[in-house]
């Protein structure tokens, strides 16, 4: 009865939910499964695709709280979000004739980080500047309304890669829509001769991309390192070389790329297990032709 019940009720109040509209699972945030919740049996949104314009339409403006780079400070900024153009745009004035940013919507990425931003409804907003991540930090007090961005970008995303891979399959291009990080968390690492003492840094794994830094919400990594494959001689050990000096945390983790080795130290046990996991994931699965691209970049950084 339970299960007729909930088919039926599928049946008819997810009618037509667009394929690039995110569906949240346990391990959401709240405000994700609140505001899907509401949109299918309260505001029935798919039931009628007149009612899904806010996210669908190919264009949206508004006024976003964003991070102040600098300051910290939140302030409103108006922010365009544009299919035709390709990109996200904010602006520093509300009569400004330039955005003060352009974000390329191939680049861009979105994941609710209600934690980490302190704000309910905290979006964190990424794209690459010179090939360099670049975060920015928006929230709006309205749930519904940054739901709706979020939804607006996937569906941005899902259009040009869409027009980027014609022929590919739905069930390929909805995961690359937008993604949240692997993982997150304080390490301490050292530099590249390994006689410097040991910081601690905030890390962020954004697929092989691992940056570090000072502050969780900076606006650009202190360096990033590229995680490649066990074919490509990346290897991922427990612990740190014998002669290591300079470390507070005592769970170490070395890992061995081509060019060097990085070595980070953890605070618990756990968290080096995790970190661990996290790598080994990478390093034992192949890296796809796009990939190399991005290797070849990291080697070449100054």
């Amino acid at each position: 009865m339970a299960s007729n019940g909930n088919n039926a009720a599928k049946a008819k109040y997810e009618q037509k939910v667009p394929v690039f509209y995110y569906r949240p699972t346990h391990t959401d945030c709240q405000l994700l499964r609140e505001q899907w919740i509401r949109a299918r049996y309260e505001r029935k949104e798919f039931v009628c695709v007149e009612r899904q314009e806010p996210y669908s339409a190919g264009y949206r403006e508004g006024f976003l709280w964003k991070r102040g780079r600098d300051n910290g400070q939140f302030l409103s900024r108006k922010c365009i979000l544009s299919e035709r153009d390709g990109a996200l745009k904010y602006y520093n004035k509300h009569d400004a004739r330039e955005p003060k940013a352009l974000m390329k919507i191939h680049t861009l990425n979105a994941s609710f980080q209600p934690g980490k931003i302190g704000q309910p409804h905290g979006l964190q907003v990424t794209y690459l500047k010179d090939n360099s991540t670049r975060n920015i930090f928006v929230y709006h007090k309205d749930g519904k309304e940054m739901v709706d961005w979020f939804n607006a970008i996937r569906a941005a995303r899902f259009h040009y890669l869409q027009v980027a891979f014609p022929g590919a399959h739905h069930a390929d291009l909805v995961p690359k829509l937008t993604r949240n990080y692997i993982k997150e968390g304080y390490m301490e690492k050292t530099g590249p001769k390994h006689t410097e003492g040991f910081k601690k840094r905030w890390f962020t794994m954004d697929d092989r991309r691992l940056m570090y830094f000072k502050d969780p919400l900076d606006a650009y990594a202190r360096g990033e390192v590229f995680i490649g494959s066990k074919e490509n001689s990346y290897i991922v050990l427990p612990g740190l070389p014998p002669s290591t000096q300079g470390y507070h945390w005592q769970f170490g983790i070395t890992i061995v790329t081509p060019d060097r080795k990085f070595l980070f130290t953890c605070e618990t046990e756990e968290e080096q297990q995790d970190w661990m996991a996290a790598f080994q994931g990478l390093v034992n699965r192949p890296m796809l032709p796009q990939e190399y691209a991005v290797e070849a970049h990291f080697k070449h950084k100054p």
